[in-house]
């Protein structure tokens, strides 16, 4: 027993005297000159200073010895100048606690001396000789290095530990238990206040994400989100937020970040299908392949090139890539319901900047977009444009207005800003005229019933081989006749689905028809061999010259309908052929 006692009391000796040994006098490193920056640098210069830094010599990425000593200094250095209050103690004191000298309150960097903290963090207890009190051994200018012992109670030696035991095993034998609690048994000797390597915040706070969140904000806003999904004792978390957060610096206005706790929020994450495994998983809600939004996992090398160059990627494509000719032959042929807008560039691919204003007003204006190779191109010069990037829309009566002539980026988030109230007042000015025509034009005896059923009498007047597009609402009940009337008679009468066709003379290139399905199934089969059975009323787009067809099975709201039949004139719907030619009973 008495050997054993002994024994005990030599390992206490030689901690302390390590302790000792480590508290020479020494000169603390200079956050400035760790992070490559002047003191008089913004807070922007230090964050990416600090990114850069942290990314080249990121322990995961950086193998070589001292990479993660350097790591533990970038980290500590950011600590002090991010925060504008221990900036200014360093400043003034050169130490970030703000006193020059021995403080009564806690145990520091006092006069050159190193520091020794209590506590640490949860699960932690012992002494800390921490890294973020920039001390150094050896007093030797120029050829300093720093160290960091961390003696952690229930954890095992951190990776930038020079000691491999736990303090808290050799005082257990005195007390019957550890250092319990994380809290120091012995007073308090300080609290460092400071992060070991790996274990700092983000420089950046993600927002969270919660299935209210998600569904209000997210979901079909237009808007590309950066998705990361993790679970809150998973290494590497960091790093991801780093990236992504260099990112979406990049390229801030264009999309959102936020992170999704798995833990928390196991529902959602349970039916996104995005719960992490072993590691954080970066998603990307993305418009790239349809108008809704879909979630895409990023699985590539999580670097920033990487992820923006595959976020930019997966950024909305609503607009029209087209020439001055491809613009003028389909404002000719087609017709449109809502305002559109065209943006003329010297880019050989359309802007990030209109992408993202793409998705944000998809439903409330048709994008377009053309290169030019200057104000002095033909196509400028025919759309009345004197300086480049320059916007230019048309209302749904035709008359054309320059948005904007010479757009000057400050930044990606105030243009996008200033772009969007360009085109809120532009679709303002397009209601009140299109309300305004509505109400001046006089009724006629085709508007009070311009929706008829069709019969084998009509059939040919209303859906012949002269009409180029009838729009057929297909009912099984009563009140869904009721409903489909009352849409197609409003839809019917707007301007623009009414478009008068050159070569057929005064009659509307689009006709409106209702037909009831329990009486005139043979004619569904023409289309469909179930004879869309399954629905309860439908629209169909029929082609009677190309014998084509389209179906639109949605809900069926004015809305809806008048976006599907603006899409069926667009030409951006599939058609497909009929089985055999439709006859009316």
């Amino acid at each position: 027993m008495k050997n054993c006692n002994n024994r005990i009391l030599s390992s206490i000796i030689i901690v302390f005297s390590l302790l000792i040994f480590i508290s020479v006098e020494s000169k603390p490193l200079d956050p400035y000159k760790v992070l490559g920056v002047e003191k008089d640098a913004s807070q922007r210069q230090i964050q990416k200073a600090f990114h850069k830094l942290s990314l080249q010599y990121h322990p995961d990425k950086n193998k070589d010895k001292g990479a993660q000593e350097k790591f533990a200094e970038i980290n500590n250095a950011y600590d002090i100048l991010s925060d504008e209050e221990k900036r200014k103690n360093y400043d003034m004191f050169g130490d970030e606690r703000g006193s020059p000298g021995f403080g009564g309150e806690e145990g520091g960097n006092r006069g050159g001396h190193t520091f020794f903290g209590g506590g640490g963090g949860p699960g932690q207890s012992g002494f800390r000789f921490s890294p973020d009190e920039w001390q150094t051994m050896g007093g030797q200018s120029g050829g300093s290095k720093s160290y960091s012992f961390s003696f952690g109670g229930n954890s095992k030696p951190s990776s930038g530990s020079s000691f491999g035991f736990d303090i808290g095993d050799v005082f257990s034998n005195f007390f019957g238990g550890g250092m319990s609690g994380g809290g120091n048994q012995f007073g308090s000797f300080g609290n460092s206040g400071g992060s070991h390597p790996g274990s700092r915040s983000s420089t950046k706070s993600l927002k969270s994400i919660n299935s209210e969140f998600f569904k209000k904000e997210v979901i079909d806003k237009g808007v590309t989100w950066i998705l990361l999904s993790y679970a809150p004792l998973m290494k590497g978390k960091q790093h991801y937020e780093l990236i992504i957060d260099e990112v979406s610096s990049s390229l801030k206005g264009a999309l959102e970040v936020g992170n999704v706790n798995c833990e928390v929020e196991s529902s959602l994450c349970k039916e996104l299908g995005i719960r992490p495994r072993n590691k954080p998983r970066v998603y990307v809600y993305s418009y790239k392949a349809s108008e809704t939004g879909s979630l895409i996992e990023y699985t590539g090398d999580v670097t920033v090139k990487d992820l923006k160059s595959f976020v930019q990627d997966h950024l909305p494509r609503f607009s029209k890539r087209v020439t001055l000719a491809q613009f003028e032959a389909q404002a000719s042929t087609t017709v449109e319901s809502l305002p559109k807008v065209i943006l003329l560039s010297t880019k050989k691919d359309t802007p990030v900047i209109w992408r993202a204003l793409s998705g944000l007003y998809r439903k409330r204006f048709v994008f377009y977009d053309t290169q030019v190779q200057d104000v002095y191109d033909p196509t400028a010069k025919k759309l009345g444009v004197d300086e480049v990037p320059a916007v230019v829309g048309w209302l749904s009566n035709g008359e054309k207005q320059i948005l904007k002539n010479g757009i000057h980026v400050k930044d990606m988030k105030s243009t996008i800003r200033d772009l969007s109230s360009l085109l809120e007042a532009f679709e303002k000015k397009n209601k009140k005229i299109a309300s305004t025509t509505q109400s001046k034009k006089p009724p006629t005896d085709s508007d009070k019933d311009s929706v008829s059923l069709l019969t084998a009498a009509n059939f040919n007047a209303v859906c012949g081989e002269s009409t180029p597009v009838c729009i057929i609402g297909v009912f099984r009940s009563s009140k869904g006749r009721e409903k489909l009337h009352s849409i197609l008679s409003s839809v019917s009468q707007m301007s623009l689905m009414r478009r008068q066709n050159p070569a057929s003379g005064p009659r509307d290139s689009v006709s409106y028809a209702l037909l009831d399905a329990s009486h005139q199934s043979s004619f569904l089969y023409a289309f469909d061999k179930s004879g869309f059975k399954s629905s309860d009323k439908l629209l169909i787009a029929y082609k009677p010259r190309k014998s084509k067809f389209s179906a639109f099975t949605g809900d069926i709201t004015t809305e809806e309908v008048e976006k599907f039949i603006g899409s069926v004139l667009n030409g951006d719907v599939q058609f497909s052929k009929t089985r055999q030619k439709p006859v009316v009973k």
